[in-house]
């Protein structure tokens, strides 16, 4: 693997450079997926968190997002979870039982959907649940969790307040904290030859981080942020907003948000910043295949956008239509089938269901023994004695001592004249530190 390069100095240097990374192509409390079938870890533990026994089956919850913001991203998580369990269960389940899930909305920050579907797994003994999506939701719920001694794993949270935040050693990510993401996007900005930048970032813990990481790799790279708004996504009008951009006449506009980017495009097309003239770029928040079909042609086209994780491969995807035939986007899909597997791999190392007890592996089956990349190999090693490397779908996903994944991988994706997400994808794999 090779590690994320600092950089450089200049924007040439940036440009020549551009990103320097590898290129990488059941039970009776389960609930029904959503019909249509929503953004990480912390430091060693100051205290141990609650007592916590196992009844001998694995029950995993989900904490998606059916409604609010990130309800876009809620139908391919699912689906990533029914995925595992169901192979999970195929291959015998988990300590002799089959794997239970529940499922749950998470909402947004707007509502208390979060804490009351908490409330509903932790009464039906979840060992772990896996969500938020969205990092400020995850924060707004994540002490009720690991407070009760159950796992607290996201598939998509990406903002680095989890890398420090008291978690009591129950936290863990599959997505990589946004100082990668702002890395690679905004070097991938200035090796697109755009050397001032104008940013509109969300006013949360995701947004205005994911916007400070981007500013540090504009102006490393040799670039300038001209003009930054953070604004209330829950605004009704977004025109003064837009005029400070326009004032500053960047030549490339970083979009981070959520749903409410369609309202931002909308302004920035009614203004004369569009994507032909003013480079735009997007991220996984506002990445997405269903948001913008309806935008006249051509508004999208030659947009790119970051989005953590490797693509979906085919026979997964072929899996999860069986499971939801409507699906249309795959953002964090693969990390979602991922948590759902690393945690069943770490209840038949730890030969227990219980929280604390699954998450003193969670570590070691991710790293430093024998690679597999499914449950079924990776559980039949673990029986005959071996130690295992589990090599997700996501990429290679290997925790750091404080749950973070230490090796992640970013796609790079571009929109077509039809406002959806083309063929063009590019992925970059390598280590978060850099």
């Amino acid at each position: 693997m090779i590690r994320i390069a600092p950089l450089g100095r200049a924007l040439a240097v940036a440009a020549a450079a551009s990103l320097a990374l590898a290129a990488c192509g059941g039970g009776g409390t389960t609930a029904n997926p959503p019909a249509a079938t929503d953004t990480g870890s912390a430091a060693p533990a100051t205290s141990a968190a609650a007592p916590a026994k196992g009844d001998g089956t694995l029950i995993l919850g989900t904490l998606l997002p059916q409604t609010g913001s990130l309800a876009f991203l809620g139908p391919p998580e699912f689906a990533g979870v029914d995925v595992a369990v169901q192979e999970i269960n195929e291959a015998g389940g988990v300590l002799g039982k089959q794997v239970e899930k529940i499922h749950t909305d998470s909402g947004d920050t707007t509502t208390n959907i979060a804490s009351q579907s908490v409330d509903k797994l932790l009464a039906q003994k979840a060992d772990a649940i896996i969500g938020a999506a969205s990092s400020s939701v995850s924060e707004s719920v994540i002490d009720k969790i690991t407070g009760a001694g159950v796992i607290h794993f996201s598939p998509a949270n990406t903002s680095d307040s989890f890398t420090t935040i008291e978690d009591k050693g129950l936290y863990f990510r599959a997505a990589p904290p946004d100082k990668l993401q702002g890395r690679v996007l905004g070097d991938l900005i200035l090796a697109d030859g755009s050397d001032t930048v104008g940013i509109m970032a969300m006013q949360d813990s995701y947004g205005t981080g994911l916007a400070d990481n981007t500013t540090k790799a504009v102006e490393a790279g040799g670039g300038q942020v001209v003009a930054r708004v953070d604004y209330d996504p829950k605004a009704a009008d977004f025109s003064a907003d837009i005029a400070k951009i326009k004032a500053a006449n960047p030549k490339a506009i970083a979009l981070i948000g959520f749903e409410e980017t369609a309202k931002v495009i909308q302004e920035l097309v009614k203004q004369g910043l569009t994507a032909d003239k003013h480079k735009w770029y997007m991220v996984d928040g506002n990445l997405s295949n269903t948001n913008y079909v309806k935008m006249p042609k051509g508004t999208l086209t030659g947009v790119k956008g970051t989005q953590p994780g490797a693509a979906a491969p085919e026979d997964f995807q072929k899996k999860a239509l069986a499971i939801n035939p409507d699906l249309k986007d795959w953002n964090y899909a693969a990390e979602s089938y991922d948590a759902a597997n690393l945690i069943a791999l770490a209840a038949e190392a730890a030969k227990s269901d219980a929280g604390v007890d699954v998450a003193k592996e969670l570590i070691n089956v991710s790293k430093g023994g024998e690679k597999c990349k499914d449950f079924k190999t990776c559980v039949e090693l673990l029986k005959a004695g071996k130690d295992i490397d589990y090599d997700g779908l996501s990429g290679p996903i290997e925790f750091d001592e404080v749950g973070d994944p230490a090796v992640a991988t970013i796609g790079i994706y571009t929109y077509g004249e039809d406002n959806t997400l083309t063929d063009k994808v590019d992925y970059r794999t390598g280590n978060i530190a850099g």
